[in-house]
């Protein structure tokens, strides 16, 4: 002991010991027990793991800039989704009135569980699958379930960019491919496809040029070598773009996160001068109140809200993981979240004023129609010429005149007005005709696009916007899948991304086979939806139950430099637990009660018809749940059992030169809560003051204390800086 001391002076002096020995062993200077001869676990064993873990937290890809993050986040939340579910609930669920249910669930559920898996992110710098291992082992099998539902979703998802592909190059022409129904020559007559003549130029275009599809899922029918070439060049984008990760990811993210807006933009201003677009609009945003007192309401609000964020894929984990720790992603959860529900609004006014106009041109050719049927009746005498308004002139017969004449003829001819066969031409029920998914996109749009001015090039403009909202989601989905497993098996990134797009792409060829559609509607409607939300309700318990509130949010508080509102507590320990819990049950009650189906497209009918699947393809459907959900469970009862090893025996941390390192070895086992609880393994109080943490604005003292959690790794690591010593 060195002889100025205090412990020494005390020694040598006849005065009575009345200090304690912490007073003593705080004015001692710090011992440095990797050096000391009571090192017992092997200096060179322990530097090199230092050498390692500080090789690996400077070779950890970051973004070039703040915009290039934000713009990869909005990429992934706002996709496909946006443009064709949303405007679709809204007008099924009441219009206006959809919004505020929507509104008040993006703030309890959406933007807390999107702040928490971007703060996990960024606090421990891993991919899905080291987040939760590290958040609580037992749960570890979430990261892996996350990863197994991006690869369902990014199998399907890609087909969509295909479709939208093939539609994109068949744009260059004039007049649209899809603009007017095929005719067939039988020597000098000329007759019309006869389903497309049942159906419409656009439907007909769709399920015959386009997917060629068969009657039902259990006809293949073969492969559709069109979509089949096309698939392929969607897979080369996604592989090229995230070849590299971040660095060729972040770049693509400029043109594929900025441009759907562009063209948003300029399809708004279209509409808006289109006749009948205020009609579109109006009936949009018409609020039905009655309907926000109906549960199905917020529970296809509360769905929306969830999967619109992108909540559960991993790819949020991943993103935020190359952050900077000290990146305010408070403020990124709450700007992602607003800019994703004005891009949704955004996009519903768009589908509106274009729909308003194509419910008028629909509504314009009833009309003609039923008046050359009235004019025949007129003819035939089947109907009297008096019943005709004296002012109606069929030459410029309006919409007005023909329910005036239409409402006179049902009074008169009330006994046998069904056996004229005129309908009623209403705009109103051209409007309340709900489109959504694949059928808005190429069926309902692609329609209304035939009668703009210059068609195609608003055809290649729309379809080049649905291929880029596509790329952002996929590139995102994409991450979700490499990142955690770069992280956790140190495989090369460029090795993995091309072996993992020539797998989806040999499985994927299951999507363009003629029956193709069936099966992404079954992976869309079953793969991701209960297991989605069985991952995120266990991310929320993890967080706030096992890890711990309070720890999370002091974590946060060193992190941000601020404590986040309280807010947040409330809704991660009890709000959005009740609430996803509530969603998950109604998931499984309308998964038992509605018994899985898909609509099929019968040719002989020019049709659609509601089909159930067959048994193999139930099977199917269940197994890909349960193998999405699989490995919660396995991995809890692997390390529950000490089955699979949790790590919890080698890790430890410390700081050297201002970063986390892990070097202390071999924790008793007994010590394994208190370590996990951020306490030091042995339970003898240090000898140093205890200092306050910093609790945000307001709080007197920013100093750490020195048993309290934090760090990137939450583990009582010390500061280099601060003088303590361990006995």
């Amino acid at each position: 002991m060195p002889k100025n001391s205090k412990v020494t002076q005390r020694e040598h002096s006849n005065e009575h010991v009345t200090e304690s020995v912490a007073d003593l062993l705080a004015h001692e200077e710090p011992v440095d027990y990797k050096h000391s001869v009571l090192n017992m676990a092997g200096e060179a064993q322990d530097k090199q793991k230092d050498v390692e873990e500080d090789l690996e937290a400077e070779d950890r890809p970051a973004w070039n800039s703040k915009l290039q993050y934000i713009l990869a986040q909005i990429g992934f939340s706002v996709g496909l989704g946006n443009v064709w579910r949303f405007p679709y609930l809204c007008q099924k669920n009441g219009g206006g009135a959809y919004l505020v249910p929507y509104l008040v669930l993006l703030i309890i559920i959406g933007i807390p569980l999107f702040f928490l898996e971007l703060a996990v992110g960024q606090r421990i710098r891993r991919g899905s699958i080291g987040v939760w291992h590290y958040v609580c082992p037992r749960l570890g099998g979430i990261g892996f379930s996350s990863c197994i539902v991006c690869i369902f979703v990014g199998l399907y998802y890609n087909v969509i960019i295909a479709w939208s592909i093939f539609y994109f190059f068949k744009s260059f022409q004039y007049p649209l491919p899809w603009s007017e129904c095929p005719v067939i020559r039988n020597g000098t007559t000329t007759v019309v496809e006869e389903e497309c003549e049942k159906s419409s130029a656009t439907t007909y275009f769709w399920y015959r040029e386009a997917l060629d599809i068969s009657n039902s899922i259990s006809e293949s029918g073969g492969l559709n070598w069109k979509m089949t070439l096309s698939l392929l060049v969607a897979w080369s984008i996604v592989g090229m773009a995230v070849v590299k990760g971040i660095q060729s990811s972040g770049k693509v993210m400029y043109f594929s996160s900025l441009f759907p807006y562009v063209v948003l933009a300029c399809f708004l201003v279209r509409g808006l001068l289109l006749r009948g677009a205020v009609d579109g609009i109006l009936h949009m945003f018409t609020p039905k109140l009655d309907k926000m007192l109906d549960p199905q309401v917020w529970r296809e609000a509360a769905a929306q809200v969830f999967f619109a964020l992108g909540l559960g894929f991993g790819g949020v984990i991943a993103f935020s993981s190359y952050n900077k720790q000290d990146n305010n992603c408070h403020f990124d959860a709450a700007l992602v979240s607003f800019i994703n529900f004005f891009t949704s609004v955004l996009a519903t006014l768009v589908v509106f004023a274009v729909l308003g106009f194509k419910a008028n041109i629909m509504n314009e050719k009833c009309v003609v129609e039923n008046a050359e049927k009235i004019l025949g009746y007129l003819n035939t005498n089947v109907l009297s010429h008096d019943l005709i308004p004296p002012h109606v002139n069929f030459s410029h017969l309006t919409a007005h005149d023909y329910s005036e004449m239409y409402k006179v003829i049902m009074t008169v001819k009330e006994d046998r007005f069904q056996e004229l066969g005129l309908d009623p031409c209403l705009l109103e029920d051209e409007l309340n005709k709900s489109v959504q998914g694949t059928g808005l996109a190429f069926i309902a749009f692609t329609e209304a696009m035939t009668h703009f001015p210059a068609s195609p090039f608003w055809s290649v403009m729309f379809f080049l916007m649905l291929i880029n909202l596509g790329l952002g989601s996929m590139i995102g989905t994409m991450t979700g899948i490499t990142t955690p497993i770069i992280d956790t098996f140190k495989v090369p990134k460029e090795i993995l991304t091309v072996g993992c797009c020539i797998f989806a792409f040999l499985v994927g060829l299951l999507f363009v086979q003629r029956s193709g559609n069936y099966f992404v509607t079954m992976f869309d409607d079953y793969s991701a939806t209960l297991p989605l939300t069985v991952i995120v309700i266990l991310e929320n318990i993890a967080v706030s139950w096992i890890y711990g509130t309070k720890k999370f949010m002091q974590e946060l508080t060193e992190m941000l430099g601020f404590r986040p509102y309280q807010f947040y507590f409330y809704m991660w320990k009890y709000v959005s637990p009740l609430c996803m819990a509530v969603l998950t049950t109604a998931s499984i009650i309308q998964l038992g009660v509605t018994p899985p189906g898909y609509s099929a497209w019968i040719k002989e009918e020019a049709a659609e018809r509601y089909l159930y699947f067959p048994n193999w393809a139930m099977a199917i459907l269940i197994t890909l749940i349960v193998l999405a959900i699989l490995p919660i469970p396995v991995v809890f009862i692997l390390r529950q059992f000490h089955l699979l090893s949790d790590g919890s025996n080698t890790l430890s941390v410390s700081y050297k030169k201002g970063r986390m390192m892990k070097d202390i070895s071999n924790l008793e086992e007994n010590d394994e809560t208190r370590f996990i609880l951020s306490k030091m393994p042995s339970e003898t109080p240090s000898p140093m003051p205890t200092h306050r943490s910093y609790l945000g604005p307001g709080n007197t003292s920013p100093l750490e204390m020195s048993s309290a959690p934090n760090g990137r790794y939450g583990s009582g690591y010390l500061l280099a800086s601060t003088p303590e010593s361990e006995l």
